[in-house]
């Protein structure tokens, strides 16, 4: 079932209509620019726990990228998933390589991988050193733009212009690329979130770790 969308509006963030559900609140007045809002990163201990604990917690917050002219692009985080070395979903179910060895780093890096040879999928890695453990970001809601130019792993990445240049890198203001939450915000209630089984996955499907911002038009699937 479909929730009020109580997030970003009443953060001061210029936000447009489609990144809300049908149902959304109204638009505050003079609406604070996100480009002089203080975005800091969220800590690496906000990492540190299992992913089926973060994954949730980081729908509504925002990706942020600056960009070479200083300028920061972002958008709101609407659907995620879990995975860990425990389930066969998991990259680093069977053993740690080359590829997937930033899974098994440190919690509060982005691990970026190929999917089928082309779609680049940006992850956030979690938990603990040496335990793959991480949340992939499925989707995004851009600022003024179409509501489906981010729904979906490969499209977020290609609008952020994420690729294997930016595997393990920190989630930090220097780095150029973090998640924030804006001052003052806390995590969505549970009533503003979809749950359901992940998507694109031959085994593992029945567990119920994907989240995503219920009744948002940029979601990768409907749940």
């Amino acid at each position: 079932m479909a929730a009020e969308n109580p997030l970003p509006l009443r953060l001061g963030l210029p936000t447009p209509d489609h990144l809300l559900c049908p149902n959304l609140i109204k638009p505050l007045p003079q609406v604070t620019p996100i480009a002089n809002q203080h975005l800091p990163a969220l800590p690496q201990s906000f990492f540190a726990r299992p992913a089926q604990a973060v994954a949730p917690e980081l729908i509504g917050c925002l990706l942020v990228k600056r960009q070479a002219n200083g300028e920061l692009l972002w958008g709101v985080i609407v659907e995620t998933e879990a995975y860990c070395q425990s389930e066969p979903a998991c990259h680093g179910y069977r053993r740690r390589s080359p590829s997937n060895s930033t899974l098994f780093g440190e919690p509060g890096r982005f691990y970026v991988y190929v999917s089928y040879g082309i779609h680049h999928c940006v992850n956030v890695v979690t938990g603990r050193p040496a335990w793959a453990n991480g949340v992939l970001l499925r989707a995004l809601a851009l600022p003024q733009a179409p509501p489906r130019l981010a729904a979906g792993p490969g499209l977020l990445a290609r609008r952020f212009g994420i690729d294997r240049g930016d595997d393990g890198l920190p989630v930090s203001q220097e780095s150029g690329l973090w998640i924030a939450r804006i001052a003052g915000s806390q995590p969505l209630p549970v009533s503003a979130l979809s749950r359901g089984g992940r998507i694109g996955i031959s085994r593992g499907g029945q567990l119920a770790w994907r989240w995503g911002l219920a009744g948002s038009p940029s979601l990768s699937r409907p749940f």
